[in-house]
């Protein structure tokens, strides 16, 4: 089924009724063109929050857990047989970082699944993976190798769980210094779908990215083993 202009632009005014949760709606997921004027619809997705940024970012509230945001159980050992895949890649890599050097680029993986929620209420997720690099955090949104999802609906995701973090907090909690810089990037495998719409030409998308501070940062395994590349 297509979309119009006026009805891809109706359906983001709609989703941003509930801005915490715009990441989740169906339009920023979709893939393909206007029927009417052959625009990509993610282009016209990320030029709709460009054009009310302050209310994206000022939609999104922290959200400060009573509870630590380190769960010491966090060890990085999975059951073999889950099918969570993305949660499995999260551990493999955490435990990476813990057993060899730190990864390029975005440094040593130093929690996953990282709770965001203070009661079970609160409309939050979890932060896929937690790393630092020099004076820098990284909330990484994780994606599998053969995910579908949009680039578009990454980098909203690590941006939506940016905002909920009460910054202070969690890195008082990881025992890191308040002058951290904390930011979110997307963590997608080198090849796959959203590293292919990053070789084209989206405009609209990569000056949301830029505006948000957001560097998306590629995945490969060789032999059980990531890298992480910046192209």
């Amino acid at each position: 089924m297509g979309y119009t202009r006026a009805e891809i632009l109706q359906k983001c005014k709609e989703a941003f009724r509930n801005i915490p949760v715009f990441y989740k709606a169906d339009v920023v997921n979709y893939r393909g063109i206007t029927t009417d004027t052959g625009e990509l619809y993610s282009e016209l997705v990320s030029g709709f929050i460009i054009d009310d940024l302050s209310g994206f970012c000022s939609g999104i509230p922290e959200i400060s857990r009573s509870s630590s945001y380190f769960v010491k159980e966090h060890d990085g050992h999975y059951d073999p047989g889950t099918n969570r895949v993305e949660e499995i890649t999260a551990m493999q890599l955490y435990s990476q970082c813990k057993d060899n050097a730190p990864l390029d680029h975005i440094g040593s993986i130093i929690d996953y699944q990282t709770p965001l929620k203070n009661v079970r209420a609160d409309k939050a997720g979890k932060i896929d993976l937690l790393s630092i690099i020099d004076r820098t955090v990284y909330i990484l949104e994780l994606k599998k190798s053969d995910s579908t999802e949009t680039m578009l609906r990454c980098v909203l995701e690590g941006y939506t769980y940016l905002k909920t973090a009460d910054r202070k907090k969690l890195l008082s909690d990881f025992k890191l210094p308040d002058s951290c810089e904390v930011k979110a990037s997307p963590l997608v495998f080198y090849g796959g779908v959203q590293w292919a719409e990053m070789q084209g030409e989206r405009p609209a998308l990569k000056q949301l990215m830029k505006m948000l501070d957001c560097k998306p940062f590629y995945l490969t395994e060789k032999s059980g083993k990531y890298y992480v590349t910046e192209e």
